[in-house]
């Protein structure tokens, strides 16, 4: 557990019981992203990538007074220009009526944390370009936006049409 300065306040690692708390802080950052309709995973497929025998990623808890405020969902990606690993924020979200006091910090410093302790070259993760406050929390942070790169992505059918065109090569 990692304790902070802000009273009653503490992060801890998610454990497998947590798994519904998790899968609701997903379908809540969703919902504020209006991309709930995209929420397709099961508790079961989250259990088995969180605490499987291929663990996939990690979830960070916030809680005050021990009850959850917030959670951090993160993995481990590699720099070959850096040579080292990095930490890639998936998912970061703190209830709307506990925002602005300090978790959300809380939670990435916390992160950065661990990233240092992992000897990890950096941390990144990437922002809806319309959610000006929380470009504003992460630059005030000290995070630089990476201008000119753009994020490509292939799911669903064009993954699948993708990955068969390998069986033709």
């Amino acid at each position: 557990m990692y304790e902070t300065s802000i009273d009653g306040f503490s992060i801890r690692h998610a454990v497998p019981s947590d798994v519904p708390l998790v899968l609701q802080f997903i379908r809540d950052l969703a919902e504020y992203e209006k991309l709930a309709h995209e929420v397709v995973i099961s508790e079961q497929d989250l259990h088995c990538h969180l605490f499987g025998a291929e663990k996939k990623a990690e979830v960070l808890i916030a809680e005050h007074c021990q009850a959850p405020v917030g959670f951090a969902l993160y993995f481990h990606n590699f720099s070959t220009f850096l040579g080292r690993p990095g930490i890639y924020l998936e998912d970061l979200f703190v209830s709307p009526h506990h925002r602005g006091k300090g978790y959300g910090k809380a939670l990435l410093t916390c992160l950065a944390s661990i990233a240092v302790s992992r000897d990890c070259g950096r941390l990144e993760w990437a922002v809806l370009d319309w959610n000006q406050p929380a470009i504003d929390f992460y630059e005030a942070l000290g995070a630089s936006a990476m201008k000119g790169w753009i994020i490509n992505r292939v799911t669903g059918v064009a993954l699948t049409e993708m990955a068969e065109k390998f069986e033709g090569i």
